[in-house]
């Protein structure tokens, strides 16, 4: 049987009004919206479709969910399993609130070797709260894994050892071939993950996650260990003059505004 493993993370849900979004700026981390709950980052739900997809297509499979964090809300991150996912594994840690990208993935290579390993680990393309996209090439290179990025369709022939992979490309996309194992960011030109049916939530609901913490995987003090340090955390703000032009009637005020663009040099 071939195991999936997919990284997920909790993030802010992107939704929420400018006004909504702050920041602790001496506490260096962003405060969470009060009564607004978290999502699973949108690009990690396409990685989750993914594996749904590869086990629709026949390929008998077990999909386990990996995410490292702290204060997880269950009712959302147990959504990969009300769609389909089998399992759901947090490495629940205060300390991972300070862990840079080397530090997650070292923390998520260590869950993932402790659950028996993985044939393949999905990941989205990035996280919507800081974009980086690190994670997942740090977690190929610590796993010794072939990395495949910006995956928009996958699938494995029976009996085969290895993935046949459209990914996305400038001006069109790529056909790769790529071993077992292997570690994949899926974009969103793969689709929206499906919507859980009721079956689905009522399954998920009666499913426990397993939990841990950093300490139990016993790699040491990677919350210390980081490459990377933030030295300021802010709300860029931009300040924007608006000028309305106004002619005789449209024509007029588009000959206007082609002249003022002129004179800026912007045409």
């Amino acid at each position: 049987m071939l195991k999936i493993a997919v990284c997920a993370k909790q993030v802010p849900d992107t939704d929420i009004p400018p006004s909504q979004f702050k920041v602790d700026e001496d506490g260096l981390q962003v405060v969470p919206p009060v009564g607004v709950p978290p999502i699973v980052n949108g690009f990690d739900m396409n990685a989750v479709e993914a594996a749904l997809r590869l086990r629709d297509a026949g390929v008998e499979c077990e999909i386990v969910i990996f995410s490292v964090g702290t204060a997880f809300a269950l009712d959302v991150m147990k959504k990969p399993l009300a769609i389909g996912a089998d399992r759901l594994v947090l490495v629940d840690d205060e300390t991972s609130e300070s862990l840079d990208a080397l530090g997650t993935a070292r923390v998520l290579a260590a869950a993932i070797e402790q659950d028996g390993g993985a044939d393949l680990v999905l990941a989205g393309r990035q996280a919507s709260d800081w974009d980086q996209a690190h994670v997942p090439i740090m977690l190929s290179e610590l796993m010794s894994a072939p990395l495949v990025t910006l995956v928009r369709n996958l699938t494995i022939s029976a009996g085969s050892d290895s993935f046949e992979v459209e990914r996305v490309a400038e001006g069109g996309f790529q056909r790769i071939e790529c071993p077992m194992p292997a570690v994949m960011t899926v974009t969103n030109e793969l689709g929206e993950a499906r919507y859980a049916n009721l079956r689905g939530i009522m399954a998920a609901t009666r499913k426990r996650p397993e939990t841990m913490t950093i300490a139990d995987l016993g790699i040491g003090d990677v919350a210390n260990d980081g490459k990377l340090a933030m030295t300021r955390l802010f709300v860029p703000m931009s300040d924007s003059n608006v000028e309305f032009v106004e002619g005789e009637d449209e024509a007029d005020s588009g000959r206007l505004l082609a002249l003022k663009l002129r004179e800026a040099k912007l045409i």
